[in-house]
């Protein structure tokens, strides 16, 4: 048996060939991996409702698949993640059911691909118009960070066919904006903005009727891909008004990179202490991250100090780790923080 559950208690059975065992908790690899001992289970105490992924490591240190578990994670990078659940994990009501099935009720996917400037290379993206999309009504704008992983794994653009099929949420344009080199773009870089500006921004406005202003434009991602936009956004107020972060990699600093490394658990907090000196008000911002992962305790940081700052937010947690089932079941409460309030204004179709 390659993993089994009893109550809070997870026992897992190595396969031949694991020297350790690294996942959820251990941050993968972030803290000490543990080790196997003489062939022996391992057997942990984990959060009850808990989602947790892990993989076996050898004895070169090369992370493998469970054999004996056939239970994958969403992770669209990794193939060696395999998953428990210690009960049952909460999925969001949103994700039950099936997706709109009348064409009228689902949105469209406009390719986009261009050769970059400010990084360079050739850039790809999508650009997703809700259902009923009409050029003569302006739409609220989301940017999205990783872009081809929230379209394709995430299914964010059919999260808002879904909560628009139930008149949950306004209508709003999702651009899915795909990086070339992640840690380059993201960590903390002004030049992103400048990226932004010069090549998304216009190529969208020019193409579809969204809006301009900064209240109507949002930036959206994860890991990296919040940071960026949460740090983005406090930059730029006459850009962006509104911030979805999901696992923020908070621990970051402007001197926190070393050539191309980028450090992620030793550079504290430098942008919760920016926005405690100059405060976002203009902000929206909703923040969530999953309680088995190491950037827990500065997400609850940053959310205490938009709280004290008296930042419009939300927070929220989930009982997994650093990985696409806790964002994808986060995304739905994302999106109706963001476009519920707006609902009543554009009745069901």
């Amino acid at each position: 048996m390659a993993v089994s559950v009893a109550g809070t208690r997870v026992t897992f059975t190595p396969p031949e060939g694991a020297a350790a065992l690294i996942g959820d908790f251990t941050d993968w690899t972030k803290r000490p991996a543990l080790p196997v001992q003489a062939g022996q289970p391992i057997i942990l105490t984990l959060p009850r409702g808990a989602w947790v992924e892990y993989a076996w490591v050898d004895a070169a240190g090369q992370p493998f698949a469970d054999p004996d578990n056939p239970q994958k994670s969403l992770n669209p990078w990794w193939t060696y993640p395999r998953a428990a659940e210690v009960g049952h994990y909460p999925r969001h009501p949103l994700w039950q059911g099936e997706a709109p099935a009348d064409p009228a009720q689902r949105g469209q996917a406009h390719r986009l691909a261009w050769d970059g400037e400010v990084f360079a290379g050739k850039r790809r993206g999508y650009v997703y118009t809700p259902p009923g999309y009409d050029e003569a009504h302006s739409y609220p704008v989301y940017y999205v960070q990783d872009g081809v992983a929230f379209y394709r794994t995430g299914k964010l653009g059919e999260l808002l066919d879904r909560a628009l099929a139930l008149a949950l949420i306004a209508p709003a344009v999702l651009v899915f904006a795909e990086p070339l080199d992640r840690n380059e773009e993201y960590y903390l870089n002004d030049r992103y903005f400048e990226f932004l500006q010069r090549e998304v921004l216009p190529q969208v406005e020019a193409r579809f009727s969204v809006r301009r202003d900064a209240a109507g434009r949002g930036l959206w991602g994860a890991s990296l891909g919040g940071l960026i936009s949460l740090y983005t956004a406090w930059r730029h107020p006459e850009s962006f008004g509104r911030v979805v972060s999901h696992s923020g990699a908070f621990i970051a600093s402007p001197d926190g990179r070393r050539g191309q490394r980028i450090d992620t658990t030793t550079a504290g907090e430098w942008l919760r202490e920016q926005l405690e000196a100059r405060p976002p008000e203009h902000l929206q911002v909703s923040l969530d991250t999953g309680t088995l992962e190491w950037l827990l305790a500065p997400n609850r940081r940053m959310a205490a100090a938009l709280q004290d700052l008296e930042v419009a937010h939300q927070y929220r947690e989930y009982p997994s780790g650093h990985n696409w089932v806790t964002w994808q079941n986060a995304l739905p409460e994302a999106l109706l923080y963001m476009q519920g309030s707006e609902a009543s204004q554009h009745p069901r179709r």
